[in-house]
């Protein structure tokens, strides 16, 4: 199969991965995908649980949510995702989505969709970096890193990925680096014209990254195979228009690291200096002690 159809054929199955099955009114079911990892990546059910809160809104779209990730997903059963319309209102309506497994809540979360008006606007500049044409593909790992990983993380990152990722380099020295990290990427295909779609593509790529940014002043490598990280929780405010098969600009710091949590946010770019999306996530971020 050649590169181009290797890329249709991973944009057709994110966008079948985010294609739920209506059970009952309020009720979907999805299926997951094994990346690799012990439990679902957190990016899919966020992506799939705006889905179905999407699913349910018309003349709208979202403008925030706010998610809480409370057991590990497992990739082998379906997930139900349970939508309650808490309301409906003039310009506003809110969502809240329990997505459940084995009779389990894994994951929670509120979102809040918008009837599309005008009003006053500003926003931060975006970063001067280098464009993605100049940057070197980081999509898979270097061999270096990937020789350490798992047989199955091995085999995750062997298979073509849905998504484009150009990694700026970081002028910092090598004996403090900054917690702060810039990633352009894009879906490697065209995309459906219809907003509501993108912002549930870029739900599930903002999992990518940011909570890796809280750990960089640790030299995680030298923490290989005691470092323990998972999604607590992540919340998403919406801006402006966006395109996820257009290159955009991921910009992340993490502010703080502390109680065995890491803190991450971000502001997300288009390509034209438009901020299109805020980004804040906390995570578990604990070191296993030495044996």
């Amino acid at each position: 199969m050649d590169a181009a159809r290797l890329m249709d054929a991973e944009i057709a199955d994110l966008l079948n991965l985010l294609e739920l099955e209506p059970l009952e009114v309020n009720l979907f079911r999805g299926e997951s995908r094994d990346v690799g990892s012990p439990q679902v990546f957190g990016g899919q059910v966020l992506g799939q649980a705006l889905t179905a809160a999407s699913a349910t809104v018309a003349g709208r779209v979202v403008h925030s949510l706010h998610a809480y990730f409370l057991r590990r997903g497992d990739f082998n059963a379906p997930i139900v995702y349970q939508v309650d319309r808490s309301l409906d209102g003039n310009s506003f309506s809110n969502r809240r989505v329990v997505a459940i497994q084995h009779g389990e809540p894994i994951f929670n979360m509120a979102a809040s969709f918008q009837k599309p008006e005008d009003g006053l606007d500003h926003q931060i500049d975006m970063p001067s970096v280098p464009p993605p044409e100049e940057l070197p593909d980081a999509t898979t790992p270097p061999p270096e890193v990937v020789k350490h990983m798992s047989d199955r993380m091995q085999q995750f990152f062997e298979k073509p990925r849905p998504f484009l990722f150009r990694l700026v380099p970081s002028y910092d020295t090598e004996h403090k680096p900054e917690p702060t990290r810039q990633v352009w990427f894009k879906a490697v295909g065209q995309l459906p014209d219809e907003e509501a779609l993108h912002r549930c593509l870029l739900a599930y790529a903002s999992d990518f990254f940011l909570l890796g940014t809280s750990v960089l002043p640790h030299h995680p490598s030298k923490l290989e195979g005691r470092l323990i990280m998972t999604s607590l929780d992540h919340a998403m405010w919406f801006h402006r228009s966006l395109r996820m098969d257009d290159w955009l600009l991921y910009d992340m710091e993490s502010p703080s690291a502390s109680g065995a949590r890491g803190f991450a946010r971000a502001g997300v770019f288009a390509r034209d200096g438009r901020l299109v999306a805020t980004i804040a996530q906390e995570g578990l971020v604990r070191v296993k002690r030495a044996s």
